[in-house]
């Protein structure tokens, strides 16, 4: 086998290898075993990092700091108002649940975006928000979504809608945060300092950690660190977040709310996710009208220097 032939099956090989790794991890939800799956799913996926040819290196050495500052400070911040809607107010006090359940959202999505694109100068590409890659990362999502639906949703009897069509609410809104917060900024900014391995690995164990928010019990965390894998693995393959969102996170987050049946929420909680959705809409467009700005600045400032270049020329 000629050079050129092995070196086009060591470049087809990623593209191939994860998603069947991904279709299987997804598969393997049907067994329905935390320990399995949080054990399982984390070592294959390593075994393959190593034996499956990488376009970057495994592991980095360069972290860059003040990102590595700003995860830490974001997530200890969304945690803690996890922690205080489900843990301190509860069910009880519903205002005071939703209004710290919000501001954690809020604060998962808005302060990436902030940082990102107004303290650091970067394109909200770097948080998997582009067209790039679009059309295979939303095929590979299809997919992904369309095995979980039938071994989860598939058949499935839904109760009446005021039981469910709020849950599918909250789904999609929180699937937006995890999908923006733990993906975009956490996962990618871990990878970019540490290297692809590590930057998984963590996303994915600071996924399942954050959970304590929820006061979910360790071995239910053990499970999400697994399916925290998948999801990161998902994104890494991609490199954008529609692979996750609105199909993939939302449909595992509704079902697993559905299944639980602990939560309860009339029809106009329906609104306040509405609301707290269209808010982070509404960041992603200022940071995207702000990135043009910059960018016909740019424009603007090298035609300015060009025009000084001729005119000096033309003096001299």
């Amino acid at each position: 086998m000629s050079d050129t032939k092995l070196g086009g099956t060591a470049r087809a090989l990623p593209r191939i290898a994860w998603p069947v790794f991904l279709v299987g991890a997804i598969l393997l939800l049907s067994l329905g075993n935390p320990a399995v799956y949080g054990f399982g799913v984390p070592v294959a996926a390593l075994v393959l990092a190593l034996i499956v040819p990488m376009s970057r290196p495994r592991w980095a050495g360069h972290p860059d700091w003040p990102d590595v500052g700003a995860v830490a400070a974001l997530y200890v911040g969304v945690v803690a108002l996890f922690w205080l809607a489900f843990r301190v107010f509860t069910q009880g006090n519903t205002l005071g649940l939703f209004l710290s359940f919000a501001a954690g959202m809020l604060l998962g999505v808005l302060g990436p975006i902030g940082y990102n694109t107004w303290i650091r100068r970067r394109s909200l590409a770097a948080l998997g928000i582009s067209r790039r890659n679009l059309g295979q990362a939303f095929a590979l999502g299809l997919v992904l979504a369309s095995v979980q639906f039938v071994i989860t949703l598939w058949g499935y009897p839904l109760p009446r809608p005021v039981d469910w069509v709020p849950l599918a609410a909250l789904a999609i809104t929180v699937g937006f945060f995890e999908a923006v917060f733990f993906r975009g900024f956490v996962q990618a900014r871990l990878e970019a300092s540490f290297g692809p391995i590590p930057g998984v690995a963590g996303a994915a164990a600071l996924y399942a950690a954050y959970h304590v928010g929820y006061g979910m019990a360790w071995s239910e965390m053990l499970f999400l660190f697994g399916l925290g894998v998948v999801y990161a693995v998902a994104f890494s393959a991609a490199r954008n977040l529609i692979v996750l969102w609105p199909l993939l996170v939302p449909l595992g987050s509704f079902y697993n709310n559905l299944r639980g049946g602990s939560i309860q929420m009339p029809w106009e909680a329906i609104l306040g996710f509405v609301d707290v959705l269209g808010l982070m809409v509404a960041a992603v467009w200022f940071a995207a009208r702000h990135e043009r700005r910059l960018g016909l600045a740019g424009v603007r400032k090298s035609r300015n220097s060009k025009v000084k270049r001729h005119s000096l020329r033309r003096r001299d």
